[in-house]
């Protein structure tokens, strides 16, 4: 019985370990999705916006849409989105944006919208740095940018926070880091502890000095709401939360989200 009893133990712990290993190793397929259909501004709706090439750190070859502000006493909002899609998906964002008189500029990560290369976190780093890097050399200072992090983007937004000092922050639906969006029965705790992209927004918040603004849907599917509430209590800085309540994670802008976000970044630029 005792035997049976150590056979099972050690084929349970077996197919533990052997899960956790394809987990680890398929763990970048299940957070990254990009779509490498290469958009076009103009087909997109944002006719102003000129295609830039940039060259990350590490030699990668990406790029982004970008349009100054119309109005010079306005921002230039950067763009992070999410895992999936391309900017050309975000582009209705974008005009809303530009219409209000700020510059925008559209960043499209390593692997997405037609660019080569793989994304991974320490690459979306890469690329937001790039971004910033394309801009302030132009003489945008980065005390009049507005750091904005969709989804995933919302890491990237926050690892930048770490380069610069911009205006304001504004997160749509972000998380606290990336294992915590991976509930315990399905991910197993250690395979949560070896994820390799973490995302770790909940131990950057702290040092944000930059206005904050975080917008999330109550009935979020993808990354619950009680994260952005824990990310946003954290936060030491001028802040402020907008959480609606027929909301879900890529409906945000059908709920008014808009009006919310132009409003804040109206009141801290004055």
């Amino acid at each position: 019985m005792v035997k049976i009893l150590l056979e099972a133990i050690l084929a349970f712990g077996g197919l533990y370990l052997a899960l956790i290993g394809v987990l680890a190793l398929s763990q970048r397929s299940m957070i990254y999705h990009p779509d490498p259909t290469r958009s076009d501004p103009v087909e997109a709706g944002v006719p102003e916006m000129v295609p830039v090439p940039l060259k990350a750190d590490d030699g990668w070859l990406i790029g982004g849409w970008y349009a100054p502000p119309r109005d010079p006493a306005k921002a230039t909002v950067v763009f992070f989105h999410g895992n999936s899609g391309t900017i050309g998906s975000r582009a209705f964002k974008a005009r809303v944006l530009l219409d209000a008189g700020y510059g925008v500029f559209l960043l499209e990560y390593r692997g997405y919208g037609g660019n080569p290369g793989r994304p991974t976190e320490a690459g979306l780093y890469a690329d937001g740095h790039a971004a910033i890097q394309w801009l302030t050399s132009r003489g945008v200072s980065a005390s009049r940018l507005v750091l904005y992090g969709e989804s995933l983007g919302s890491g990237v937004a926050m690892e930048m926070t770490r380069l610069i000092e911009p205006m304001m922050v504004v997160l749509e639906c972000p998380f606290t880091s990336l294992p915590d969006l991976a509930p315990s029965y399905i991910l197993p705790v250690l395979a949560r502890a070896a994820m390799v992209d973490r995302f770790d927004n909940l131990s950057k918040i702290g040092g944000l000095k930059a206005p904050l603004l975080v917008v999330h849907g109550d009935l979020d599917e993808t990354t619950p709401v009680a994260l952005a509430h824990i990310l946003l209590d954290a936060a030491d800085t001028v802040k402020n939360g907008v959480f609606l309540p027929h909301g879900h994670h890529n409906d945000l802008w059908d709920h008014g989200a808009a009006e919310h976000i132009l409003n804040f970044m109206a009141r801290r630029s004055d």
